[in-house]
């Protein structure tokens, strides 16, 4: 787990539910007034970040396509055994690509229902690029123009992940900023649009609007405020003025939250949800299974949707502990159960509440990991940089594998570095894209939400229909 700093803990706190509003006033962003072209209906995303650099290597692995066979993969990563982090073919989940064969870690045996159904998609070898870049550009002596700043750091890429900003450090995220352009079709709503299930983070910070934190189980008031002559002696408090401009403020953002929270309490109260949810691994192992605790909230607040008055909701949610130098199949067998069980579960809520068309999941997570183990003898694997991901819901075009699947060769065409670090091929701006379009963003309003996007030929990967 990330261990948090003393500003890391404030900040947090300072974005908790019962002060929502704080980045929105404080935000340095001038006033966009693009407006989101063609929404209607109900359009929900739901972003899974995989905190610590996920190793996509042995979450989709080639076992015969036209492009190479599983013999690739062990020559790279090693033969399966004991001391080695390679899984065995014989353990792999088979999905198929055309007439390609790949394997889903063993744990995923959800994701890979869904797959086979169409309703997940495979992006492969994505990553933070500033524009389009091949390993002799990368590898040449003035590529500093084209590599994003501090490659392999776990907090700038997390920033330029969440943030669409590979050359600084962003003070907004994609996902703010397209809650940002979708303002008019959620006016008059109750709710923010943009809702973080596990604290702080940049994905979800706009330059207008605000992201409400609400914690696994749903919004929490203050202690003793259910206590009508309480809350009234809170509500004169926080509505005293004493003159001080930065205590009003605070004042402001404390009371909003106090209603944002009180209102969705109270909806909340009133959902019903019959889709079971894996709250732990299984019946043996009782480890807690926090991300299927975030999207069962994530679910039941869609469920109240209309009485929130939104028509389009973002949310953020979080599984750590993806930094595997060490023990790296121990931990991705614990973890990626975890995903799988919770994204499965997720999927069929939405189909209990008829939205299974207007919620899309997808994953992220900060770069992906060598295909070369490290060289401490630990069994694990060091940062690198494309990844695969995940995208499902009723609007994927499932079944199929979406961008390039890279060549594993170590010093091949796609290795940055001889140790199987990974040049994507596809870029977060692409990625991101593909779903502010479907979210209902136009063409004209995306740089707006990805500075950079002008970079790449194409901006909709097709991924959605």
């Amino acid at each position: 787990m990330l261990i948090r700093s003393r500003r890391e803990f404030l900040r947090d706190t300072l974005r908790s539910v019962a002060a929502v509003g704080a980045v929105g006033a404080m935000s340095k962003f001038g006033e966009m007034n693009a407006l989101a072209a063609g929404a209607n209906g109900y359009n929900a995303l739901v972003c899974i970040f995989l905190t610590g650099g996920n190793d996509g290597h042995n979450t989709v692995i080639p076992i015969q396509t036209s492009l190479q066979s599983i013999a690739a993969y062990q020559k790279a990563r090693g033969v399966p055994g004991p001391s080695s982090v390679a899984l065995g073919a014989g353990s792999l989940l088979p999905i198929h690509n055309g007439s390609d064969v790949y394997g889903l870690h063993p744990m995923l045996p959800e994701i890979q229902a869904l797959y086979n159904s169409g309703k997940a998609a495979v992006l492969s070898n994505v990553g933070m690029l500033v524009k389009p870049t091949t390993r002799t550009q990368y590898l040449g002596n003035n590529n500093s123009a084209l590599v994003p700043n501090a490659l392999f750091s776990h907090s700038d890429q997390q920033n330029q992940w969440q943030s669409s900003i590979p050359t600084g450090l962003g003070n907004s995220g994609w996902g703010g900023r397209l809650a940002d352009i979708m303002q008019p079709v959620n006016a008059g709503a109750l709710f923010p649009a943009m809702t973080t299930m596990y604290g702080s983070n940049l994905f979800s910070v706009g330059a207008q609007t605000f992201a409400a934190s609400v914690p696994a189980g749903g919004a929490a008031l203050l202690n003793g405020m259910g206590n009508p002559a309480r809350a009234n002696g809170m509500q004169q408090l926080l509505t005293f003025s004493n003159g001080m401009q930065l205590v009003q403020a605070a004042n402001s953002s404390l009371s909003r939250g106090a209603a944002y929270a009180n209102t969705l309490t109270n909806l909340l109260a009133t959902a019903t949800l019959q889709t079971p949810f894996p709250m732990t691994l299984n019946d043996v192992d009782h480890t807690p299974n926090p991300l299927a605790a975030q999207l069962q909230t994530v679910a039941k607040m869609i469920s109240v949707r209309n009485q929130l008055g939104l028509s389009r909701q973002i949310f953020f949610c979080e599984l750590d502990g993806f930094d595997t130098h060490g023990d790296q199949l121990n931990v991705q067998n614990t973890l990626l159960p975890m995903l799988s069980q919770a994204v499965g579960a997720f999927y069929q809520a939405t189909v209990e509440l008829g939205v299974a068309q207007n919620v899309t999941t997808f994953t992220a997570s900060e770069f992906g990991r060598t295909l070369m183990p490290s060289n401490s003898g630990v069994i694990g694997t060091d940062h690198a940089w494309g990844n695969h991901h995940f995208i499902i819901g009723g609007a994927v075009k499932g079944g199929q594998f979406f961008g390039q699947y890279p060549d594993l060769s170590l010093g091949g065409p796609d290795d940055a570095n001889n140790r199987g670090t990974l040049l994507p091929t596809t870029s977060v701006d692409q990625y991101g894209a593909t779903m502010a379009n479907w979210f209902g963003v136009s063409a004209a309003n995306m740089p707006q939400i990805f500075p950079n996007i002008g970079n790449f030929q194409q901006t909709n990967l097709g991924i959605l229909g």
